[in-house]
């Protein structure tokens, strides 16, 4: 089994506050990807995050908004010898010291 490194960018306007719950240390949201790291999209992303819906909702067909995207930007070699594939890592958003906390939900 190899490793993968996955970078992940989300919306947090589009989260549908009616699924965070919380837990006993704090709030929580389930997340779901699927990433497919041999191929990329036009913009060189490997993949999508939704909000996580139940098995109820499934057999509903219901779909939850794409939040954003993720690459993968670091894959290592596994014992089963597949090849090694690194992705162009993308640019790492710069990091303020201004941090606002009020998330806006």
């Amino acid at each position: 089994m190899s490793k993968l490194g996955i970078s992940i960018q989300i919306d947090v306007s589009k989260i549908d506050k009616a699924r965070l719950y919380k837990g006993a240390k704090g709030t929580y949201l389930n997340l779901t990807t699927f990433v497919d790291p041999a191929n990329p999209d036009q913009y060189d992303q490997h993949g999508f995050v939704s909000q996580t819906v139940t098995k109820e909702e499934r057999a509903q067909s219901v779909r939850t908004p794409i939040l954003g995207n993720c690459t993968v930007f670091f894959q290592e070699q596994g014992a089963d010898n597949v090849p090694v594939t690194t992705a162009t890592a993308t640019a790492t958003p710069a990091v303020s010291d201004t941090f606002d906390d009020d998330i806006p939900f």
